[in-house]
């Protein structure tokens, strides 16, 4: 049975989800919902990384996931964590790396519905133009998260020009 962690971040509060020792699931939320203790040792573990992440201590993370979606979207995924920390990269760039460059839209698609907010790096996709896209956590975050990264990796601008 699905045990939750509500995490407190800079962001807002976090809603993780230890499925049978693997994170299925890390969504942000809009409302204030009151965090807990950590129940489980992987939900300890994911609280100390993101600790760690926040405070610029962590640049990737090592606890399992596994989240459900289609061979495509787990392709788009694993795509993702090859995005170095403090970088950015378009869906352009994606779907050429993926050698499938008519598929920009089906590859923002499974991008949008990757669930492991942060640990699989959506945030770091953005416009060939080097606009902020569509974010489910809202632009804000995404941009909050791009300038937070940059100014750890001292990679660019601490400020975005968005």
């Amino acid at each position: 049975m699905p045990v939750n962690l509500f995490y407190r971040t800079p962001l807002g509060v976090a809603r993780i989800t230890d499925d049978d020792g693997f994170i299925s699931a890390i969504s942000i939320r809009d409302e204030d919902i009151e965090a807990n203790e950590p129940e489980t040792e992987l939900l300890k573990t994911v609280a100390l990384q993101f600790d760690e992440y926040f405070a610029g201590k962590r640049k990737d993370f090592d606890f399992p996931i596994k989240q459900a979606g289609t061979d495509f979207q787990q392709k788009v995924w694993q795509q993702l964590l090859q995005i170095p920390y403090g970088n950015t990269t378009s869906y352009a760039a994606l779907s050429n790396q993926m050698k499938s460059p008519l598929a920009i839209r089906a590859i923002a698609s499974a991008n949008g519905k990757n669930n492991l907010w942060i640990v699989v790096p959506c945030h770091r996709v953005i416009g060939s133009d080097g606009s902020l896209t569509g974010y489910a956590g809202g632009l804000w975050r995404k941009q909050w998260l791009l300038e937070h990264e940059a100014r750890i990796a001292g990679t660019g601008q601490t400020k975005l020009a968005f």
